[in-house]
């Protein structure tokens, strides 16, 4: 079986707060944090919880980043930074400095290669790959995870931290973080709602049926690595 923490929760919302909770006590700590959020509609709520902690969280030693993001301007309505602005940096005390985007407006090979770049200046390295704290991901219903799909399987093994990536049905380009930079990471949370996740994820979880061809069974950091399901993905035993 996939060699990986389960957490379940019977509804998306249960979830969304007890990941908050999480996340919460580690920037409550004031340890340095390197975090890279994920796009996609499951971190929405974690955003707005986050947003309205009753005793507001203190940032400063919080640096954001994003594991992959849309080639488009930040005010754009399918900017991953766009959407996290909306919900949670408008929102909170978090210093400019640190909330470091990919600047989807640019042209597209240009990003890429300028994000991994702010990244081997701003992160540790490990043999020279960028090693982030803690990265949240999300899965599509297609395995995809970050914005590396099953037709791109290459980018797991990318020598450079960011790549380009392309959707598979919408040809819309796309700069995401490489699998050696999210297997480095010390520690790595898939956040993951909904029944068309289902299939593809006991695949995973069991490796059965070719669970190699989906990017996110390659996800095996050598430090942590944990997945926060609901009811609909996973029943409670059922990993049994």
């Amino acid at each position: 079986m996939y060699p990986a923490q389960l957490h379940l929760f019977a509804t998306p919302e249960a979830l969304a707060r007890a990941f908050a909770a999480e996340l919460a006590r580690e920037i409550a700590t004031g340890r340095p944090l390197h975090l890279a959020l994920s796009g996609g509609s499951t971190p929405q709520r974690l955003f707005q919880l986050l947003a309205a902690a009753e005793e507001p969280l203190d940032w400063t030693a919080v640096h954001l980043y994003w594991g992959d993001e849309r080639c488009v301007a930040p005010d754009h309505g399918e900017s991953n930074y766009g959407v996290t602005r909306k919900l949670l940096l408008d929102r909170i005390d978090i210093p400019a400095a640190n909330v470091h985007r990919i600047r989807g407006e640019a042209p597209p090979a240009e990003a890429a290669q300028n994000y991994g770049d702010l990244l081997r200046q701003a992160l540790p390295t490990n043999d020279g790959v960028p090693v982030f704290d803690w990265i949240l991901l999300g899965m599509g219903s297609d395995g995809h995870t970050a914005s590396i799909f099953p037709h791109q399987m290459e980018l797991l093994r990318a020598e450079g931290p960011c790549a380009l990536a392309v959707h598979p049905d919408s040809g819309q380009r796309r700069v995401s973080l490489t699998g050696p930079v999210l297997n480095a990471a010390r520690r790595v949370s898939f956040l993951i709602t909904g029944a068309s996740k289902r299939a593809v994820f006991t695949k995973i979880l069991h490796r059965q049926n070719e669970w190699e061809t989906y990017p996110t069974a390659h996800i095996q950091p050598s430090g942590q690595l944990e997945f926060y399901l609901d009811q609909f993905v996973l029943h409670e035993g059922e990993e049994k």
